[in-house]
């Protein structure tokens, strides 16, 4: 029999028979006080019903750790749709987007959800956690996979196997309930202890405990303007006949993907007309226009395009680069671990910043700053700018959104928007695509496109990213006098082509594995589209190049 050697935690190995389960080892990973959801077998994310087939290190998965809190939200929508299924089976679950620390649901047919469904469904959750059973993973042959989703009705994850052509695939399964494996879920059900499902507007939040925390689910945090944008765009996503991968590889022949990447474009910019027609109806009283978001969220090019349409509204922007008001170098705060920290507030100069947006509303002439990144050090630009009756300022950067940047301002005279790439689209009927990968892939095509940095590198530093996104930016988001959804339906099939050679070239022996490997995965499914049908002055050229914008 065929022996491998297997790598453990506290640095011994071991030969085992070839095939044999993760489950199997579970003793020799170690004593847990937490549940084990998963495993890293060779930095990648696998089922603990993974059968090993190679020399191998593997390392435990618990649920407190970033990954187990994926493994489980992951694994609460797959026991909800076995609820909803066997609860009403003529309704078709609907996966929405991320409303908090829980993922926002409806049903197909857009009929009322009542209380007694959702404690129905919440009840039925409850007793498949109390039954403990196993949530097995297998592979099936394309041939019984297309029968049995046709029987159940998963139309979404149907059509997405329709364009594939793969001989095998992976299910997970649990009470004859049967979904794509698009990533691992928890080995058995009686460990998602704690959810809940509320009530909210024409559906339900499935909530879950935030990451870190397993024990509790926090107070919940409503969400108002990014409900309205995400409704808004799911709307239109049903209009075009849009909202899963699988409805988008269908349409993606040259004619109609061409005439969909027309009409997506168009949609931007009428929205971003529509929030320079409220500015312009405000003319006078506005006298800055605050733009921020997360990490390529297309801030820069959103500002772009609004400047031509207030122009078109006879207003005059002028852009204040925030950037220019870092402090010293010197004078930058230390973070936790004791290096710079560029992205909280206190690195910039507040104060100046604000002396010189008063003198400018005042009618007076300034000298505008210029920021040495190479020095470390800010210096005189040379650049005057004064503000006539028709001019308004336009500030971009993280702290928009915060009146502490601009306190000196009069909150009427403000005009704050916020930016965020919101996909609507879902893979297939149960499995969403979060809204951080859509922006987590233009930023590692963006970095190495124009910063020479490879997709390991953005990887590394994404989890820090995200960290001054939840301190500086999400807190702020419903303060936005409005909001405005940068994603672009079709973008991931043209990313992927970017994308899916710099991912490769993470390793398995590189930490960051396990995320390459799942957002390969997940692109695989996406049809590529080709860059030259991208429009040049489209968001998405922020991050692929040859935008007729200069940046």
């Amino acid at each position: 029999m065929k022996k491998l050697s297997v790598s453990f935690p506290d640095g011994s190995k071991d030969i085992k028979p070839y095939g044999v389960r993760v489950a199997d080892l579970v003793p020799r990973l170690g004593q847990f006080k937490l549940p084990l959801v998963a495993a890293l077998v060779n930095n990648e994310l696998c089922s603990v019903f993974e059968r090993l087939e190679v020399n191998c290190r593997i390392e435990p998965v618990l649920l407190n750790s970033v990954q187990g809190a994926a493994v489980y939200r992951r694994s609460l929508c797959f026991i909800l749709a076995i609820a909803a299924r066997e609860l009403f089976p003529n309704r078709a679950l609907i996966l929405g987007h991320s409303l908090g620390n829980g993922y926002f649901h409806t049903f197909s047919d857009d009929k009322p959800i009542t209380l007694d469904d959702i404690e129905k469904l919440q009840a039925r959750m409850k007793g498949i956690v109390a039954e403990d059973q196993a949530i097995k993973h297998a592979v099936i042959s394309y041939q019984d996979a297309l029968r049995s989703f046709e029987h159940s009705k998963q139309t979404e994850t149907l059509l997405l196997l329709k364009q594939m052509n793969d001989s095998r695939i992976p299910v997970n399964t649990c009470r004859g309930f049967m979904d794509l494996a698009i990533a691992p879920l928890v080995p058995t059900c009686g460990v998602l202890k704690v959810f809940e499902l509320l009530p909210y507007e024409q559906g339900f939040v499935l909530r879950y405990p935030p990451s870190g925390n397993h024990e509790s689910l926090e107070p919940f945090q409503d969400n108002p303007v990014l409900y309205s944008v995400y409704n808004e765009y799911k709307r239109w996503g049903r209009i075009l006949g849009v909202s899963s991968v699988g409805s988008l590889n269908r349409m993606n022949r040259p004619k109609e993907i061409k005439g969909f990447i027309q009409v997506v474009e168009a949609l931007h910019n009428k929205k971003i007309a529509e929030i320079a027609d409220r500015i312009s109806e405000r003319s006078g009283e506005v006298r800055a226009i605050l733009i921020a978001g997360p990490s390529s969220s297309g801030k820069t090019t959103f500002s772009k395009k609004l400047a031509i349409q207030l122009t078109v509204m006879g207003l005059r922007p002028i852009a204040i680069s925030l950037d220019d008001y870092f402090v010293n170098r010197d004078k930058t705060p230390l973070d936790d671990k004791g290096e710079p920290d560029f992205e909280c507030l206190e690195s910039l100069d507040v104060d100046f910043l604000n002396e010189q947006l008063v003198q400018l509303m005042a009618g007076r002439r300034i000298e505008l700053p210029l920021f040495d990144f190479k020095t470390g050090s800010r210096r005189a630009s040379g650049k005057m700018v004064e503000m006539g009756e028709r001019d308004v300022l336009v500030l971009e950067g993280i702290h928009g959104l915060n009146d502490r940047l601009t306190h000196r301002i009069p909150r009427d005279h403000k005009y704050k928007i916020y930016v965020s790439a919101l996909t609507q689209l879902n893979l297939d009927d149960h499995n969403r695509i979060p809204t951080t990968d859509n922006r987590l892939l233009r930023r590692i095509v963006r970095d190495y496109q124009f910063r020479g940095r490879l997709a390991l590198e953005t990887l590394k530093m994404w989890p820090s990213v995200q960290r001054g996104e939840r301190l500086h930016i999400f807190p702020f988001q419903n303060t936005a006098d409005a909001a405005f959804n940068s994603a672009l339906d079709y973008e991931l099939s043209v990313l992927k082509i970017y994308a899916e050679p710099l991912l490769k070239e993470v390793k398995p022996f590189d930490a960051e594995y396990a995320e390459a490997i799942r957002i390969l995965s997940f692109i695989d499914y996406f049809t590529p589209i080709p860059p030259q049908f991208v429009p040049r002055d489209s968001t998405l050229r922020e991050f692929i190049g040859e935008s007729d914008f200069k940046y």
